[in-house]
């Protein structure tokens, strides 16, 4: 199993900004593909960011162009950089990654192994 801790989360009113934070002890980064998943209430989760091994990455519709995924593999950290926060951003967000591969993202946004806990984001207008 995989620990996978996120910080990061509050609540904060439309427009405003949050930074999501990701570590994992024991697990070089630099190895695999990492993400962010999210789950709305009543919603399924979804797939949110992923990054691959060469710093590729891939972004739902519903926040590209808004949200940065990144990570410093030096501080095994993973990141999501959200500005421009709208309510229906609200969810819960996890950290996940995909050690069945190395390298790449074959499964794409929705096809992570392992996730953490969550951080929760609430947005409110």
């Amino acid at each position: 199993a995989v620990d996978l801790v996120e910080s990061g989360g509050g609540s904060v009113q439309a427009g405003g900004s949050l930074r999501l934070s990701c570590v994992a002890s024991d697990l070089p980064y630099s190895k695999y593909c990492m993400g962010w998943l999210r789950q709305a209430p009543g919603k399924e989760r979804e797939g949110v960011a992923i990054i691959d091994t060469t710093g590729i990455t891939t972004y739902a519709d519903s926040v590209k162009g808004r949200f940065t995924i990144s990570k410093d593999n030096a501080k095994n950290t993973l990141y999501l950089q959200m500005p421009s926060l709208r309510p229906e951003d609200t969810a819960m967000y996890y950290c996940a990654v995909d050690t069945r591969y190395e390298g790449t993202c074959p499964g794409g946004l929705n096809d992570m192994e392992y996730w953490g806990k969550g951080t929760l984001v609430t947005i409110y207008s």
